[in-house]
């Protein structure tokens, strides 16, 4: 919405009415037992909570009883690898539509004896026999996302695995205990988790029998059981990630994608790998924020912060219209690039050296115009030769884990294996058909990803371990939250507490090009004369508004080690501690 637009519309009335009516449905279809909750409320609450401070061990996650499984790992012995590995199997039980072991996994692991960075991609690979040319006869313009055409090969357990084995101290079936006895037991749903539930039958019928038992729609405070993954979780925890790529559960995948004239072997699976990586870094005002290179986008929060330095952002009001310019601007830029160069380095040339380098940096933020939203945008040019979950965990030996692991969309593909309990990523979806992008389709190759891990140190030191899950929003929320802490000088509960504001329009890794200066959506607490002093420069404001992101993070002060966390309230989760 331009700013004439802004005026003539009554923007608050109308965004306030858009929520009501959103609101009044789903409490039409309430329960008519308590406890009862106003899902107005649940979309525009307060979000204030205390920074919870621990000495001994610290886990932060979207779902209290996750954020307890991995505390109690740690009381029981186990290190951060080891409750984050928990966790993340709790969640795949209790926030199935965000996360599982059908999806990818991406760590930075701070390990306290070495005084070392470990970078982890357990991302998954495309089918062998899955071909542009097979696209091309299919006449698709792009992968649809609920078919077996947008799978790709599952990495969470893989990941798991090579964590565990190096770095944890508790078996797979320490580990995996508390999400089996969930899975099997059940738990009650959380209010805003209950919501990922609220879809017909008929639009997902290849994971109704999961997620809708006996047909009936799973509501907040219902008690929910997933047998079935609870028999893929006891396989894991008796014949470790074997069993996943190789046993009956790899049988029961690739029938559900040969069902679905889709690509995946047993092969594919038995040939995967996760593999460690190097974490790459850029400073931001005397601090070192480090992300994994691509195939994923961690690069592109390095870039904006890089253009964002050239700025004096403490000088300015935090959410102001002049702050938040400048960081739609830094995203515009550093999202033209991303379109074009960030890919699977195995597979393409990526200048990624260069892309997060301070003299490139500096050639970008010259072209942000500080009063003036920029419309034309372009990619720079080197030299060349040719919906997720988010977790931290810290122990008390000061190692620390930045954690995140997805299915993509809302339920990935919304199609579970049989008789498997989770559903299958969608993941590779993200893949160009265009013949000549970075990041086209070819067999055996990893996706462009949207999760990404990160981590901030200082002097070599480490300081937090931190993440905001959603897909293209994640270096845009990356970039807000750093700033909050650095140039504001807000705690991590507080940086995650404040108003985020999203931008939507920019070219895509898949094929999809700027038209225009894009579109910005607001989180409810961004007061109205900010959105029109945006729309006086030229920026497009829409009228609805939305939750962005779901944070964690994770910092730490020594002598003597102290633990702070923060946990977002857009989420069911909390920092938990001990």
């Amino acid at each position: 919405m331009n700013r004439r637009q802004f005026l003539g519309a009554g923007a608050s009335a109308t965004m306030a009415a858009g929520v009501a009516s959103t609101g009044a449905s789903m409490a039409s279809s309430a329960p008519s037992r308590g406890p009862f909750i106003d899902p107005d409320r649940l979309r525009a609450r307060n979000g204030h909570r205390s920074t919870v401070v621990a000495q001994h061990g610290l886990v932060c996650t979207s779902q209290p009883l996750a954020s307890l499984a991995g505390i109690d790992i740690l009381r029981a012995g186990g290190n951060c690898v080891d409750a984050a590995i928990a966790a993340n199997a709790v969640l795949g039980v209790t926030e199935p539509a965000m996360c599982g072991i059908g999806g990818d996994l991406f760590a930075i692991l701070w390990v306290e004896k070495d005084q070392k960075l470990y970078g982890l991609n357990a991302s998954g690979r495309s089918p062998a026999a899955w071909t542009l040319e097979k696209a091309q006869e299919r006449n698709l313009e792009s992968i649809p996302r609920r078919s077996a055409l947008s799978w790709s090969v599952p990495g969470c357990v893989s990941g798991w695995d090579l964590l565990r084995t190096r770095f944890g101290r508790k078996s797979f079936a320490e580990v995996l205990d508390p999400a089996i006895t969930y899975a099997r037991d059940g738990f009650p749903l959380s209010p805003i988790i209950a919501t990922h539930f609220d879809w017909k039958d008929e639009d997902s019928p290849h994971m109704a029998s999961v997620y809708h038992p006996d047909g009936v729609i799973p509501r907040f405070g219902d008690v929910f059981r997933n047998p079935a993954l609870a028999w893929s979780y006891e396989q894991i925890a008796k014949d470790g990630a074997a069993a996943f790529y190789e046993g009956e559960i790899a049988e029961r995948i690739v029938a559900k994608s040969t069902a679905l004239e889709g690509f995946l072997s047993l092969r594919d699976l038995a040939d995967h790998s996760a593999n460690w990586v190097d974490p790459v870094a850029s400073s931001y005002r005397g601090w070192d924020i480090w992300e994994l290179p691509p195939n994923g986008q961690g690069i592109a929060a390095l870039q904006m912060l890089n253009m964002l330095e050239s700025f004096d952002i403490a000088s300015l009001e935090p959410n102001s219209a002049e702050h938040l310019h400048l960081l739609v601007e830094a995203k515009k830029l550093a999202f033209e690039d991303r379109a074009e160069y960030y890919a699977d380095p195995a597979h393409a040339d990526v200048p990624t050296d260069w892309l997060i380098s301070k003299d490139y940096a500096r050639e970008r933020a010259a072209l942000i115009d500080p009063k003036r939203a920029r419309t034309e945008l372009a990619h720079g040019d080197p030299q060349l030769d040719s919906d997720t979950i988010f977790l931290t965990a810290a122990d008390g030996e000061g190692n620390m884990i930045s954690f995140i692991q997805s299915i993509y969309s809302a339920f990935g593909s919304t199609i579970c294996p049989d008789d498997v309990g989770f559903a299958m990523q969608n993941r590779g979806q993200a893949f160009s058909l265009d013949t000549r992008h970075r990041n086209r389709l070819e067999p055996g190759k990893r996706p462009f990803h949207t999760i990404i891990p990160a981590f901030m140190t200082r002097d070599d030191a480490p300081a937090l371990a931190f993440g905001v899950m959603g897909g293209d929003f994640q270096p845009q929320g990356h970039a807000q939250v750093i700033m909050n802490m650095i140039d504001f000088g807000m705690s991590p509960q507080q940086a995650g507490d404040q108003p985020r504001i999203a931008h939507s329009g920019s070219s895509s890794p898949w094929g999809a090009k700027a038209k225009d200066a894009g579109r910005l959506l607001f989180e409810h607490s961004i007061p109205d004369h900010v959105k029109l002093r945006l729309a006086e420069m030229g920026h497009v404001v829409s009228r609805r508004t939305a939750a962005h992101g779901g944070y964690q993070a994770i910092w730490r002060r020594d002598d003597p080690l102290v633990f702070f966390g923060g946990s977002d309230p857009r989420k069911d989760g909390a920092a938990i501690g001990y």
